[in-house]
């Protein structure tokens, strides 16, 4: 019997257990979607530049599911139910609101060109003075204002 030397995409594990880090520190985990990644489900009204950042709290959700391809909840837009899919591949990233801690994720090889080109994109954004701070104010704005959140990956 011949083993094969590929793994699934760490992604979803990564997502879940920053949220559990996230929420044993008290604070409210967020996720950045790709809102124009097929398969998603999300209220396109709080689309803004492609992308929609949703706060994923016990208290914002009901029935979160963190799964392995899909994460999926019921939440409350505008007074509105709503029931959320999000394919794992379209979460952009997860991180803390009240101070941006958390981490990018690159999913897509041909977008991030391989492990090294997203080292380089970390390395450039640092110099840049980058920070997960656009994210933060991103999450507390109001929807329909222009702005998009800037990330960097926490090591």
């Amino acid at each position: 019997m011949r083993q094969t030397t590929e793994m699934t995409t760490p992604h979803p594990y990564l997502i879940r257990a920053f949220y559990e880090w996230i929420t044993d520190n008290g604070m409210t985990p967020y996720i950045s979607v790709d809102a124009e990644w097929e398969g998603v489900e999300v209220p396109r009204e709080f689309v803004v530049d492609g992308e929609i950042v949703l706060n994923i709290s016990m208290t914002a959700t009901h029935n979160l599911d963190l799964g392995l391809e899909h994460v999926t909840f019921g939440a409350r837009f505008s007074g509105r139910q709503r029931r959320i899919m999000i394919p794992v591949a379209a979460v952009q990233a997860i991180f803390a609101k009240e101070n941006g801690q958390g981490m990018a994720l690159r999913l897509n090889a041909a977008a991030a060109g391989s492990a090294a080109a997203a080292q380089d994109q970390t390395m450039q954004n640092k110099a840049q003075g980058k920070t997960m701070d656009g994210a933060r104010k991103t999450a507390a704005r109001k929807p329909g204002k222009p702005g998009k959140p800037t990330l960097t990956v926490v090591k």
